[in-house]
């Protein structure tokens, strides 16, 4: 299996781009229009949909868009944001044991309290030396070994409405060592953690040049 890598750089004067930033379940429904219609349940999944919206000073204000599919620039709205693609194959062909490489994850950092707690079942959000352990339990699961960690709080991925999501985020930059090439392919693939509907879970790296 192989994913697309869709960069939108948004147009800073579209109200629509920024109305969709304001509200996580109307930039779920953006990206998930990009992807072909009839999927029936488990759009998302089938359609292998991840996405984060990252800012950078060479790129400025952009969405990320990964996907097993390959999306249909024409369903944005006009001037929403300008496009480029990039086929994964060869970063996936290129991942092996040992390999260095830089990675950043914007991670739904929870845990679900156990029955011991007032409050089984709920969702905790973690912050700080918590959201730091969830990390690197998380990606020692999948595959890859940390070396630096640094980690930036985010705003709570939010909704507008009652009953509307609310997830608890925290980016995550750094180094790590691949340990396990086949359970790192199946993370870019399939995200990490909760949220992926959400702007949470995609994982992306790029091989250290040596």
């Amino acid at each position: 299996m192989t994913a697309w890598l869709t960069r939108i750089v948004l147009e800073p004067r579209s109200k629509t781009a920024q109305r969709d930033l304001r509200d996580a379940e109307a930039l779920h429904k953006r990206v998930m229009s990009l992807v072909p219609d009839g999927l029936g349940e488990q759009a998302r999944a089938k359609a292998g949909v991840l996405y984060r919206y990252d800012e950078t000073g060479a790129v400025g204000p952009h969405l990320l868009v990964q996907s097993g599919l390959p999306i249909d620039a024409a369903r944005l709205p006009q001037q929403y944001g300008s496009l480029a693609v990039r086929d994964l194959t060869l970063l996936l062909d290129l991942l092996h044991s040992d390999l260095a490489v830089r990675y950043r994850i914007v991670g739904n950092t929870t845990k679900r309290l156990g029955r011991t707690s007032e409050r089984a079942g709920k969702l905790l959000a973690l912050r700080g030396a918590e959201a730091d352990q969830w990390w690197h339990a998380r990606a020692e699961a999948n595959g890859l070994i940390l070396r630096t960690l640094t980690s930036t709080p985010l705003p709570d991925v939010r909704g507008k409405g009652p009953g509307a999501v609310r997830h608890a985020a925290t980016r995550f930059d750094g180094l790590a060592v691949v340990k396990d090439p086949d359970l790192v392919r199946q993370a870019v693939l399939n995200g990490i953690g909760r949220g992926k509907a959400y702007g949470c879970g995609l994982l992306s790296l790029a091989p250290l040049v040596t």
